[in-house]
């Protein structure tokens, strides 16, 4: 509490201690006394309170900014407390949330309607100090640290921007036309009219929702106490991790999937590139005029490249015939550096057909704009299904997590389509 409260709280007192006193026809001595210590003591304070405002408001000056960011501050502190065991035995059991959890799932319910338990995306981050193991987790072993939820993702890795959302659809508006620049043609003429400033909104809406399903066991339950938050954590972030990874790069547009990067190309208005050629840094090197000619990059070292690994293997098996010993994987990691080249199975479809035919992407974030947006709205809706699993006292829940996804600036994505690679053996 400030002391300028306390102060205040106690000149109060002393005030109605005094028209207690005071309203006495004939005090006695003991009582004139107390009038008189009062007193003082009332003007003493008065002093100490003017120092305590001064004081005060210097601390609030001096704060500035952190005072208008302790809010988000605040919150992160609170979501280090965030106890998914809670959640876990409030469905199974129907105890209580107390503490950091309740206060968090409290402020989730107040902003948007949850038939369970919300879980903030934040809390699917493995902390340190909590155990991993295989089957049931062992309380006395300590795992590694692991990264926060979606850090390792391959859409991360790609440039794509999560962008949280409470509630309702978002829209960015991208420019597609603007200012023009031309000369004066001769001493009294004017120079080129003005063109309108226009843009195309890209919107993120709520149309598409992936459920996540966990079987929680009665004997995990009993027996791995406080560990069984790591479980819970590792298993749900991973699923939601590996399926959304799935979706913004392969997603059909169909069956309650959103549209993805690959498969919405066109839709889009994404650049594909036939190649019908096996994989050599020419090809690469070529998308990479395209993207500089687009004005999205000035430097090969901008992209970031998708692959699958049998792309890599036909790359680094043929050695570049005017290059010496030089091999046509090193050639690109020469001008797209290595920590730009990611290799995924999941993101990019398996090759098929004879010869074996496969997909690259190429992104770039241009003036800070990310190629893909990717939206998450609230929170995973945790839903416990008291039934299937009734006999043998075990536990089942689903997440339910709403995303989409959109692109804002098509120039900045290439697809390569119909890489020959030959199949893996």
């Amino acid at each position: 509490m400030l002391d300028s409260v306390k102060i205040a709280r106690r000149q109060s007192e002393i005030r109605q201690n005094l028209s207690e006193l005071v309203g006495k026809e004939k005090p006695t001595d003991e009582e004139t006394r107390s009038m008189e210590a009062l007193d003082q003591e009332y003007r003493q304070n008065e002093k100490r309170y003017r120092a305590a405002l001064v004081v005060e408001d210097d601390e609030r000056r001096n704060a500035g900014s952190e005072l208008e960011t302790r809010s988000d501050r605040e919150w992160s502190d609170m979501m280090a407390g965030f106890e998914m065991r809670q959640v876990a035995l409030a469905l199974d059991e129907g105890r209580q949330l107390d503490g950091r959890t309740a206060e968090i799932v409290q402020e989730l319910r107040s902003q948007g309607g949850y038939r369970g338990i919300p879980i903030p995306y934040a809390a699917l981050e493995l902390r340190t100090g909590e155990t991993i193991s295989t089957g049931t987790p062992d309380p006395i072993r300590t795992g590694p640290i692991i990264d926060r939820l979606f850090a390792d993702s391959v859409a991360m890795r790609m440039g794509a921007q999560m962008v949280q959302i409470d509630a309702g659809a978002v829209e960015w508006p991208v420019a597609t036309s603007g200012a023009t620049a031309a000369w004066q043609t001769s001493e009294t003429g004017n120079v080129g009219g003005p063109s309108a400033y226009q843009t195309t909104d890209k919107p993120l809406k709520p149309d598409h929702t992936l459920g996540v399903l966990m079987k929680i066991t009665r004997r995990a339950l009993k027996q791995s106490g406080a560990a069984l938050e790591q479980a819970v954590r590792r298993d749900m972030s991973n699923a939601i991790r590996v399926e959304m990874d799935k979706a913004i790069f392969r997603g059909t547009g169909a069956n309650g999937q959103p549209l993805g990067v690959i498969t919405g190309a066109s839709t889009y208005g994404i650049n594909e590139t036939d190649i019908d050629a096996n994989p050599t840094w020419s090809v690469f090197r070529k998308a990479v005029v395209r993207f500089m000619l687009n004005n999205a990059v000035s430097n090969p070292s901008q992209i970031r490249a998708l692959v699958r690994p049998e792309v890599w293997d036909a790359l680094d098996e043929q050695i570049a015939s005017d290059s010496g010993p030089l091999w046509e994987w090193d050639r690109l990691l020469r001008a797209v550096s290595a920590g730009n080249v990611t290799m995924s199975t999941n993101a990019l479809a398996a090759p098929a057909g004879t010869p074996a035919l496969s997909t690259a992407l190429l992104t770039t974030n241009t003036g800070g704009q990310p190629p893909i947006y990717v939206g998450l709205w609230g929170a995973v809706d945790m839903i416990r299904d008291p039934y299937s699993d009734a006999q043998s006292g075990g536990l089942r829940v689903t997440g339910l997590a709403t995303m989409d996804v959109t692109v804002a600036r098509p120039e900045q994505i290439e697809v390569l389509n119909n890489i020959q690679v030959v199949a893996a053996e």
